[in-house]
């Protein structure tokens, strides 16, 4: 599955010691050479202090031989006129891998230093990343909140340098929204609905679309999830020429193309490449089960009578346990639907919508569009009018005709109303 690995496109967005993480990850799932991974390692070290680290990944790649003199510590004694500034503490500090140290100092520095200061926005990112480095996912949120303020209202920037920073921060923000409870709620909403930074990935990194994906499909928010798979859908359409893995791919088979056979073996793609990237592996099991019911709820949308056998066959499932799923989701009041035992069929209710709300549906806004035809209808009419000689009885003011027009809607949306009460009561003698 190393084909559908985005760490090499990802790490180039990330700062060195965020990449560890994603190392350790792949060392783990045994998908790259664990030479390759260990001399990665060692190159990404160089550049660092951590060189007790250093030390023991070198070891692991060459136990033969004897660890050269410029792997070997070189311990720095801390004085204090090495040290022009806090911020330049504070980086050492991260760079020894001290990130809770670093991310205090950070702290105070920017509790000190004033906005236009040249390192403020350097030790947010900084307090970032050791907030990540730590797992403190709530410290971390409210970094990013606050990077992204800065970010945003910075009017120094270059527009390239301001998308350089969007970017940058897409990445980085990929740690916090798929650990933090709210995360996957947040995604789509910066991802998504903000311009800029919907434009930012569309423009600089597209691969992004395979998290946005992941996060719609297992919002916990089925209203919320129905609405933003609309606007998911025709973003996947936008990028599909530049981007598209079996994530995208399964939405694109399942919403545009209508094919249930494409959208099932996209699902089971979807399974390897989630367990085999380091932000969505805890996603699997959500992912799944939201997946199957999408696949579900579109094939119900056009059958009134399904076949158990059939149903699990496209669910990549057993009939067995297809029928305990499908019982499950109407014991949870998700599936307005019957089960017949004799014939192994699902059998669909009917969903049609009431009179009553019918009614209420089509007189909600009536009151609305009658001022806005009346304003409309004044707008044409009175400027006509004004260039008419003014004698009694041609020309009406605007109170009168906005008046009259009142009171005819009024008759019509009356009229409106007594039908649909006629179709009430005659719907109801009829059942």
């Amino acid at each position: 599955m190393a084909d559908y690995d985005l760490t090499t496109k990802i790490a180039h967005f990330l700062d060195r010691h965020l990449v560890f993480p994603l190392l350790e990850f792949l060392s783990v799932k045994e998908i790259y050479n664990e030479k390759e991974l260990l001399q990665g390692k060692l190159d990404l070290l160089s550049e660092t202090n951590m060189v007790d680290f250093a030390m023991d990944v070198y070891k692991n790649l060459y136990p033969d031989k004897e660890i050269p003199h410029c792997k070997k510590p070189s311990r720095l004694i801390f004085r204090q006129e090495y040290l022009d500034t806090l911020y330049r503490y504070a980086k050492f500090q991260y760079e020894c891998g001290n990130y809770s140290g670093a991310a205090e100092y950070l702290y105070f520095f920017r509790v000190l230093v004033p906005s236009t200061d040249r390192n403020a926005l350097s030790s947010l990112w900084g307090k970032l990343a050791s907030e990540i480095l730590m797992q403190n996912w709530e410290a971390a949120m409210e970094d990013l909140t606050r990077l992204r303020e800065t970010i945003d209202n910075n009017s120094v920037s270059s527009p390239l340098q301001s998308l350089q920073q969007r970017t940058w921060l897409i990445h980085w923000s990929l740690f916090v929204f798929f650990n933090h409870p709210k995360g996957r709620d947040n995604i789509v909403e910066l991802f998504l609905y903000q311009p800029q930074y919907l434009n930012a990935i569309q423009t600089m990194c597209p691969h992004i679309l395979r998290y946005l994906t992941t996060a719609v499909i297992t919002n916990k928010d089925v209203r919320k999830r129905r609405q933003v798979l609309k606007d998911l859908v025709k973003v996947i359409q936008q990028e599909s020429y530049t981007y598209k893995d079996p994530i995208t791919e399964f939405v694109e088979c399942l919403y545009v193309n209508f094919d249930f056979d494409s959208a099932q073996k996209k699902l089971r793609e979807c399974e390897s490449v989630l367990v085999n990237d380091f932000f969505l592996v805890a996603c699997l099991e959500d992912f799944i089960e939201n997946a199957r019911l999408f696949i579900f709820e579109t094939f119900c949308r056009i059958h009134q009578c399904i076949s158990i056998s059939m149903l699990a066959d496209k669910l990549n499932m057993t009939p067995e346990e297809a029928e305990r799923w499908i019982v499950n989701l109407i014991r949870n009041a998700r599936l307005d639907a019957k089960i017949d035992s004799k014939l192994a069929h699902v059998v669909m209710g009917n969903n049609a919508v009431s009179p009553y709300q019918q009614v209420i549906e089509k007189t909600k806004s009536l009151s609305f569009r009658s001022q806005m035809l009346a304003m409309n209808i004044e707008k044409r009419r009175w400027p006509t009018a004004t260039g008419m000689r003014h004698q009694t009885g041609l020309l009406k003011t605007p109170a009168s005709i906005k008046m009259e027009i009142g009171f005819k809607m009024m008759k019509i949306a009356l009229m409106d109303i007594i039908q649909a009460f006629f179709f009430i009561e005659f719907n109801n003698l009829s059942v």
